[in-house]
């Protein structure tokens, strides 16, 4: 077995054991119902690989000012919730611009989705010409690619996004689990936008786990 094969063994692997002194970073960066919160917290009960781990809570303030008062509700609310924690933390500047360097990795991104892009166009459309007779072309639907007018109409998205990777490099490189609320995919939002800032804000990082709830309500709590 070459070192690549074994390495990738390892990889395959990583959630068959049980590693001690674990530690879950979860980034609820939406409310989305407390989905993002309850996973993590049974990913820490028996029989878990990540049974026992520290779990650090990051969230987004809402106002630089409120900063350290956010960070004492959000603390109530997980124990209200009965969830332990390790650690709070409230982000007060998420919509700051990110650093130049962050850009040119999201350029590289999206350049890299163009050109797998391309390649599935052209399985398309020779998919699409067999079928052509058999549908109703009623219109014609974009290609996926990025064009000016979306990283324009996007760019506020676009940066809170990049600035959320710097945030999780920072923070969570050294974290076993990262687990962080999924941005909602808005049919205004073109599919390779979209994937750039799955990519970007995953790359070189621990295994990270992406949730979306529905916003209905999965936490409960005694009155």
């Amino acid at each position: 077995m070459t070192g690549k094969q074994k390495k990738l063994a390892i990889e395959m692997n990583k959630f068959h054991r049980r590693i001690k002194k674990g530690r879950i970073d979860v980034w609820w960066l939406y409310d989305d119902g407390g989905l993002t919160l309850l996973v993590p917290h049974l990913l820490r009960l028996p029989k878990s690989y990540l049974e026992g781990a520290e779990l650090r809570v990051f969230t987004i303030a809402s106002s630089q000012a409120c900063a350290q008062a956010d960070e004492k509700k959000m603390a109530a609310l997980l124990s209200k919730f009965r969830i332990p924690f390790t650690d709070v933390r409230v982000i007060a500047d998420i919509a700051r611009e990110p650093h130049p360097s962050t850009f040119v990795d999201f350029l590289l991104s999206y350049i890299a989705l163009v050109a797998e892009e391309q390649r599935n166009i052209l399985a398309i459309r020779d998919f699409e010409a067999i079928i052509a007779p058999l549908r109703d072309n009623e219109k014609e639907k974009r290609s996926g690619l990025i064009a000016d007018v979306d990283l324009a109409a996007q760019k506020k998205r676009t940066i809170r996004q990049l600035r959320a990777r710097e945030l999780l490099q920072l923070h969570s490189h050294q974290s076993d689990l990262i687990v962080i609320t999924l941005p909602v995919p808005r049919l205004e939002i073109c599919s390779c936008l979209y994937m750039s800032w799955l990519d970007l804000m995953t790359r070189d990082l621990p295994p990270v786990l992406m949730i979306r709830g529905n916003q209905t309500s999965v936490l409960t709590f005694y009155t």
